[in-house]
């Protein structure tokens, strides 16, 4: 293939960014374990933690309560846990409450049994049932346990934001813990830890331009945390071993940095989306577009096309130079229907497309996208009429 392509995944991956590239290589110089006490392996840990800050600071946390991690499927795996110490005693976790339209990554209830979780459903404009969870919780028998109860902020596939505020009234009347899964949401929309946003957040670096392979817990407080998943030599102060890897780390912190100052230009996003989203109802009128009855990311459009498979529409964009998704990449590249579109109501979803855009995504990037689709639509009518 030659010519110019057009990136419209940043959900599945977001470009790294130059600070963060810059941020890696420079840190790559320290070549010092830093969990060493000398001059060198001070230099490390100082880049770990002047990361670690910044990561803090994009959700309004306090540096010592972010855990850094392997990613966000491992950090779910941590949090999502029966087992958590609270000083030298232990807190039992009895049930885990999620969203139906949840990530994998906590739909599949890390450590719990598949037993012990519950899932929550979706009102057809994706947002979780706030009753249904209510009841779930009201009848939770805490003589075992208490609930955990994980959400995602914003859904990966449509964009549609939560109402987290809405559910942490609920989840901390029923005396639970709440989880959020913010993945997709850092960098697109304002958190704040310090306002009671949640008690646990799950963060991942690739998703805000940097690099991949690292990822965070951060905790609204450090008066619990759950048993760690990963045992060791003791880093993290205990709940995550294993040496670190301060580029990656420090590549994280510099995306984090430019993610807060993205914030402040957000609507510069959301009205490309917008123009995605007027291309799309102008070529194809009777494309249904996912999500549009709730609050949505700025950068997301997930959309169906009748009678074209995602599969096939996907290959099509991506020969016309048009890099999306059919739906999440977090599934080893496997197309198929959308368990996120079956739990908002749709029976059909092979024809799903994900368009995800950031701020690097330009006038050039959208008129790829409309020809490509210009393209598409035209064989259907063609099919239509040779049928």
């Amino acid at each position: 293939m030659t010519g110019r392509r057009a990136y419209l995944d940043y959900n599945a991956s977001a470009p790294l960014l130059a600070a963060a590239r810059a941020a890696m290589i420079a840190a790559l110089d320290a070549a010092a374990n830093p969990s060493s006490v000398h001059a060198e392996g001070r230099a490390a840990r100082r880049l770990i933690e002047n990361a670690r800050r910044d990561v803090a600071a994009l959700v309004n946390a306090r540096a010592e309560h972010v855990v850094l991690t392997s990613g966000a499927t491992e950090a779910a795996s941590t949090l999502l846990t029966p087992d958590w110490q609270m000083g030298r005693g232990t807190v039992r976790m009895s049930r885990l409450y999620v969203c139906e339209a949840d990530h994998p990554c906590v739909l599949n209830g890390g450590r719990f049994p598949a037993a012990q979780v519950t899932g929550i459903g979706v009102e057809g404009n994706g947002i979780i049932k706030l009753d249904a969870l209510a009841a779930a919780l009201a009848a939770h028998d805490k003589v075992d346990g208490l609930p955990l109860v994980a959400i995602h902020a914003a859904n990966n596939e449509t964009g549609v934001i939560q109402p987290v505020d809405r559910i942490a009234e609920i989840v901390k009347a029923a005396g639970g813990i709440l989880v959020v899964d913010a993945v997709q949401a850092a960098g697109r929309i304002p958190l704040d830890m310090s306002a009671g946003y949640a008690d646990y957040l799950i963060l991942s670096s690739h998703k805000i331009g940097g690099p991949k392979g690292v990822g965070a817990v951060v905790a609204a407080s450090d008066l619990m945390m759950p048993r760690p998943l990963v045992t060791g030599g003791g880093q993290e102060k205990g709940h995550r071993g294993g040496t670190e890897n301060p580029a990656a780390i420090a590549g994280f912190g510099a995306a984090a940095r430019e993610a807060m100052i993205g914030l402040k230009s957000i609507d510069a996003v959301a009205r490309h989306r917008d123009e995605i989203e007027a291309i799309v109802k102008t070529l194809v009128p009777d494309a249904e577009i996912f999500g549009t009855g709730a609050p949505r990311l700025a950068n997301t459009t997930f959309f169906a096309i009748a009678g074209i498979k995602a599969e096939t529409a996907q290959i099509a964009f991506d020969l016309a130079g048009v890099a999306l998704s059919a739906g999440s990449a977090c599934s080893s590249g496997k197309v198929g229907p959308s368990h996120i579109l079956k739990a908002m109501g749709h029976s059909d979803s092979l024809g799903a497309l994900r368009v995800s855009i950031g701020h690097a995504t330009s006038a050039e990037d959208i008129e790829l996208f409309r020809a490509a689709l210009a393209d598409i639509a035209s064989r259907r009518v063609g099919r239509e009429k040779a049928a």
